[in-house]
């Protein structure tokens, strides 16, 4: 590959902050999230006029369970009311939704609501969003080697045509380009086990702002940093 400066066409936010925003307004962490919610509404609908094509957007990893049970309930409450609220919207505003994670641990009626907005967007040809639900990079990993294996097995893979082409095929986001840049807000500078295979490559951008406060302003000053960076994928500048 040459070395290209360029709008990036696939963003990936890892969506962090919430919880300490509402603190800081004396308001409990489902306030932030709730907040975090509208945001990604607003982030959405800037795609277009920013130039990306793709977004995917970390809501809840396979590590968040660990949390009380309190705010868990109180997000997989928050997962469903978006979904039910925002699925016309995103339509007509010609959004495909797509959902990546292990859904195994989801109870049925969010599930039932992720495959019908997916169903309901397939045919959508503008941003593409998709949405990191009970989802953690090495637990993909390992699903997909799964996946393969069983292929492998069944006599519908040959070991030797195994390669890091190959491989991606099993994954999650197989239908879905390699990110450009991945953004973590809050200030953290950590991946948190998101994309660990589709971000060999990505540009970073970690930024002090919390979540709710990413505003579309806020986007594009990251995008245009973006443009500045030199990415050469390992080779030498001319």
């Amino acid at each position: 590959m040459t070395s290209t400066k360029s709008q990036p066409r696939h963003v990936a936010i890892i969506m962090d902050g919430n919880g300490r925003w509402a603190q800081l307004r004396g308001r409990p962490r489902l306030f932030g999230h709730h907040a975090g919610a509208r945001r990604v509404k607003e982030i959405v609908r800037a795609c277009p006029g920013l130039g990306v094509d793709y977004l995917t957007v970390f809501a809840f990893s396979t590590e968040n369970w660990k949390r009380t049970q309190a705010e868990v309930a109180g997000l997989m409450r928050l997962f469903k009311r978006y979904i039910r609220r925002e699925a016309t919207s995103l339509f007509e505003e010609n959004v495909r939704v797509r959902f990546i994670g292990d859904r195994v641990k989801l109870e049925p009626a969010l599930v039932d609501l992720m495959d019908g907005l997916e169903l309901m967007t397939a045919h959508n040809t503008g941003t593409n969003l998709t949405i990191a639900l009970n989802y953690g990079g090495r637990d993909e990993v390992a699903r997909a080697a799964r996946r393969l294996a069983h292929d492998v097995a069944m006599g519908k893979l040959d070991p030797r045509a195994i390669t890091d082409e190959t491989f991606p095929r099993y994954l999650d986001t197989h239908v879905l380009p390699d990110p450009d840049l991945v953004i973590r807000t809050s200030g953290e500078a950590r991946i948190s086990n998101f994309l660990l295979w589709q971000s060999a490559y990505a540009e970073y951008e970690f930024i002090d702002t919390l979540w709710p406060d990413f505003t579309p302003e806020v986007f594009a000053e990251v995008l245009a940093r973006f443009g500045l960076r030199d990415r050469r994928f390992g080779a030498v500048p001319a």
